[in-house]
Parts: structure tokens; C-alpha cells; sequence
């Protein structure tokens, strides 16, 4: 079934209104590019999600295995796209990997997707 959604005049300016106040450069462009592509894939946007759910906003690769229903590297291998794209850090303890979220990645992020 189609939906259409009917704008009247009024929307206009809703419907036109600039996303950002300012364009990015190609550095910046680039970057964010890497960045959504990173977010693209579902199982990543799954792990970010548990991620910044957990306590501290951190989590062991251990924890995130059985969730996902993945093998461990599989999903170590998605965590390091993430870490790559900047959205996450990794420390070592032990045998295991812990993940964390940069502080404010996804801030700047959702800043660019919403209007002010």
C-alpha cells in the first residue's frame, strides 16, 4: 500500500529548511562518510546501541558475542570498523577486548542530521 502525505503551504518552509547552518569541507566530508558508512551496516548500529547501553557506555567483546548472534571474530571485526570510523575506543584487559564509545562522537553526529 502507497502512502502519500500532502504539504500545504505552510510546509514549505519546513520542507526547504537548510539541515545545517554551515557546509563541511572535503576533509569533513570525507570523514563523515567513513563514519556513516561504519553505521550502515545493521549489526553495527546493533553494537553501538548495546555499547552505549552498558554501564559506562563500554563493553567487553564477550558480552556483545551472544546477542548478535555472531562469532567473536566477526564481531571484533565489525567493532574495528567502528573503532576506525571513530565511534568507539579499545582497551585491552587480559585476553579481552573492551569497547567504548568516544565521548561525543554520536553527539556530533545527530548535530548534522538535526535542524536548528
Amino acid at each position: 500500500m502507497t502512502s502519500t502525505i500532502a504539504l500545504t503551504a505552510g510546509d514549505s518552509e519546513l520542507c526547504c529548511a537548510p539541515l545545517t547552518s554551515e557546509t563541511i569541507d572535503a576533509d569533513q566530508a570525507e570523514v563523515l562518510a567513513r563514519t556513516f558508512k561504519a553505521l550502515g551496516d545493521p549489526t553495527r548500529v546493533r553494537l553501538v546501541s548495546m555499547i552505549a547501553a552498558s554501564e559506562g557506555h563500554e563493553a567487553c567483546v564477550c558480552d556483545l558475542i551472544d546477542p548478535i548472534g555472531l562469532s567473536q571474530p566477526t564481531v571484533s571485526h565489525h567493532l574495528k570498523i567502528l573503532m576506525e570510523a571513530g565511534l568507539l575506543t579499545r582497551s585491552k584487559r587480559g585476553t579481552w577486548a573492551y569497547y567504548a564509545l568516544v565521548p561525543g562522537a554520536l553527539d556530533r553526529l545527530s548535530k548534522l542530521l538535526v535542524s536548528s
